[in-house]
């Protein structure tokens, strides 16, 4: 992929990563679980959701598994998957590079409005909980959990901006922090002696029962598929090739264990009533049964944990819209970077986009909702795209290449994720989260992409044979 002229005179990326960062910042998937999980018990059954999350998580493995050899393919690019998309489909549609791109980088920049907002639901929950008024301001809205998610976000922009370095302490720190909740969880329900499977059901029957489960994969998809995040870092990693295949395969192995024993765990020791009733900070509850006087240094770690996604998310986000900008996506302003390597201007949209996301949808799960359509349809032309390169460019020089029968698994993949993308992106009622308006927004940001790309080639640019090029 080329950069525009000029690029190369501008700050890089500091390439000062292995892959062990990388998968530090996979543990991110298993934290995003805690803001779906007891909404997909809710509403599944223990047995459904536990069935669903290995299905999603399998698939997730696979397309993970395609993306080692296109991340070795394009080791110089910060895109992640939606530049390899990009790359694939150029050739036949140009305005495929700026959707995929627009589409991965909008629920990779809100998981700070995600999970700042449940941040703020288990402190009051644990520590503030007659903390309940609320300010209506139009559209939006604040209240004690949305003042304290602003508050979390503001911390963590100041830390992204001092680099990824920085930033990468606060990755141990709180992956650290993660695996203490993580072990309590997994572990102690079994050996409490409480742990039963005798309330535990399967809620999914029949033609509506496959409806339900295609909507649930369409809602997973945001946390099970996050394992490609290691991608985005390529160029940061010292070994670029076996740094990032080795980060893709660790963090995707490791979170499909703990996708399939943790809502094993909790829904047999909680139990799907209690999880039903108070399905986002049922967690807190937990936490003092299975602990007693620890809770709240066990819900530190978990505020922790959620930490960890928001700072993988910000740096994922800022680096997907840096590359789009220097790559010629979308406009040129937020394809550079400061003085110390930072791609400063696009953290202030991100933290600009991010208020306006907590305070006018408010819910964690509309706000993935919101964004899984883009998302999921990046992973569609991201997986395409492998098939496509293999047609296109037999000869191309491929670091690591998968085995033959990864093309026709590439298109059965594309395919069930259309299936998982149609069903799931009209499915409102069935999760009870999400209506036409987050679908409106949506598809407002993925129009915005081709708005914000067809300005850059025909006004900044001013080069109409770019559109041929795919910009």
């Amino acid at each position: 992929m080329s950069a525009p002229a000029g690029a190369s005179d501008q700050p890089a990326l500091a390439k000062k990563m292995r892959w062990y960062d990388g998968f530090a910042m996979s543990l991110t998937m298993p934290a995003a679980l805690i803001a779906s999980l007891g909404a997909s018990i809710a509403g599944l059954g223990a047995w459904g959701a536990i069935g669903l999350w290995a299905v999603s998580m399998i698939l997730a493995t696979g397309t993970n598994w395609i993306y080692t050899e296109l991340a070795a393919m394009f080791p110089h690019t910060s895109g992640g998957i939606a530049a390899y998309a990009a790359e694939g489909w150029r050739s036949r549609a140009p305005a495929i590079g700026p959707i995929a791109s627009m589409g991965y980088w909008f629920p990779w920049t809100t998981t700070l409005a995600v999970y700042s907002g449940i941040i703020g639901a288990f402190v009051q929950a644990q520590w503030f909980p007659g903390q309940d008024w609320s300010l209506h301001l139009g559209p939006a809205e604040l209240n004690f959990p949305i003042v304290v998610g602003l508050a979390v976000m503001l911390l963590l922009f100041a830390a992204a901006m001092a680099g990824l370095h920085v930033a990468m302490w606060l990755v141990y720190l709180t992956g650290g922090a993660l695996l203490v909740p993580l072990a309590v969880f997994i572990v102690a329900p079994f050996l409490s002696g409480d742990w039963s499977a005798s309330g535990l059901h399967w809620n999914l029957h029949g033609a509506a029962g496959l409806r339900e489960a295609l909507v649930w994969l369409y809602v997973m998809a945001w946390t099970s598929f996050g394992v490609e995040v290691c991608a985005t870092f390529a160029p940061e990693y010292k070994d670029t090739v076996r740094d990032t295949s080795r980060a893709l395969r660790a963090g995707v192995l490791f979170c499909l264990g703990i996708f399939i024993l943790l809502p094993l765990a909790l829904s047999g020791y909680t139990g799907e009533k209690a999880i039903s009733a108070d399905p986002t900070t049922f967690y807190v509850q937990a936490f003092q049964d299975l602990v007693g006087g620890a809770a709240d240094l066990m819900v530190v770690f978990l505020v922790a944990s959620l930490l960890l996604i928001m700072i993988t998310g910000l740096a994922d986000g800022s680096r997907v819209l840096y590359d789009m900008g220097r790559q010629g996506l979308t406009v040129r302003q937020v394809g550079v970077l400061n003085r110390r390597g930072v791609p400063a201007r696009a953290l202030v949209i991100a933290l600009v986009i991010n208020i306006l996301v907590l305070t006018v949808l408010k819910t964690p799960l509309a706000i993935i909702v919101t964004g899984n359509l883009g998302y999921i349809l990046t992973h569609i032309l991201a997986i395409s795209a492998f098939a496509l390169l293999r047609h296109d460019r037999p000869d191309a020089v491929r670091p690591i290449r998968l085995p033959g029968f990864f093309v026709p698994l590439a298109w059965v993949l594309t395919a069930l994720l259309v299936v998982i993308l149609v069903v799931g992106a009209t499915g409102f009622s069935i999760t009870g989260y999400g209506g036409y308006k987050e679908l409106g927004i949506a598809l407002a940001v993925l129009a915005v992409s081709v708005l914000l790309w067809l300005y850059r080639v025909k006004v900044q640019d001013r080069r109409p044979d770019r559109m041929s090029r795919g910009g």
